[in-house]
């Protein structure tokens, strides 16, 4: 189990090595706010560091490789979560559900409620093009922050903050299905009501290849539902078909 000795140096942290004193008084209050102590405040302050900074500045060093760390760390506590807490579950909906809870969408949620929006330190270009706003890095920023905890202060740290937030989100999405496939649902309701099948388009793409958002509408009787915005054409066609689906069933079921 990781110690505070695993934790990168100074002299490997490169400039961001040395919060500066305003620095260290936000790093202070967010930590309170979460409810851990580092000890490491060099470590806490790279887990906010955007790639865009690296790409625009002389340090090589961001929070990729503890995203990394920590998004195995973040599956592993929210399987032992799903495996104590779920035991009537099968293998197959404990993984539908573990794929939604440790979702894009839940992480910047959640990554929301931690203001680490306001933690962030990103690249001009990237604060420009709205960053902190952006749920695929809001997402990625909690991952990293996970895994500098776990360097930090070890496994049980990381499992009681993970469980603290991710917790209420798994019985959340337990509780109201959020599981489902939507497109199969929103094509099944179409076909049923409409005697048709919906159609997606894709709207726009942007951001570079690693970083890919689309954005996809759904046409279904002639109503343009979206777009839904995801990494991946799938994730994205999954929202709009989430919109479409709870728009059109909402006023079927009044």
């Amino acid at each position: 189990m990781p110690t505070s000795s695993s934790s990168p140096s100074r002299s490997k942290q490169g400039e961001f090595a040395a919060p500066g004193p305003e620095r260290k008084k936000q790093l202070a209050a967010f930590q309170k706010t979460a409810g851990f102590r580092f000890k490491s405040l060099e470590l806490l302050n790279l887990s906010f560091v955007h790639r865009s900074v690296s790409n625009e500045t002389s340090c090589r060093l961001n929070n990729e490789r503890l995203e990394f760390l920590g998004d195995s760390i973040l599956g592993a506590v929210c399987a032992t979560l799903l495996y104590q807490n779920y035991a009537e579950k099968t293998e197959g909906d404990l993984a539908k559900i573990k794929s939604v809870a440790v979702s894009e969408d839940v992480l910047s949620s959640v990554a929301r409620v931690l203001q680490l929006d306001t933690m962030l330190l990103l690249g001009k270009g990237e604060e420009l093009s709205g960053g902190r706003t952006k749920k695929a890095i809001l997402a990625d920023t909690l991952e990293a922050l996970i895994g500098a905890l776990y360097l930090d202060s070890g496994y049980k740290a990381a499992f009681d903050f993970v469980s603290r937030y991710l917790a209420p989100e798994i019985d959340r999405v337990t509780e109201n299905d959020y599981h489902r496939d939507y497109k199969s649902l929103l094509q099944e309701l179409c076909q049923r009501e409409y005697r048709s099948y919906p159609q997606y388009r894709l709207v726009k793409c942007s951001g570079p290849d690693h970083e890919r958002m689309f954005w996809i509408e759904v046409n279904m009787n002639g109503t343009v539902y979206g777009p839904g915005i995801g990494r991946n054409k799938k994730s994205a066609e999954q929202e709009a078909a989430r919109m479409a689906y709870q728009a059109v069933n909402s006023i079927l079921t009044l």
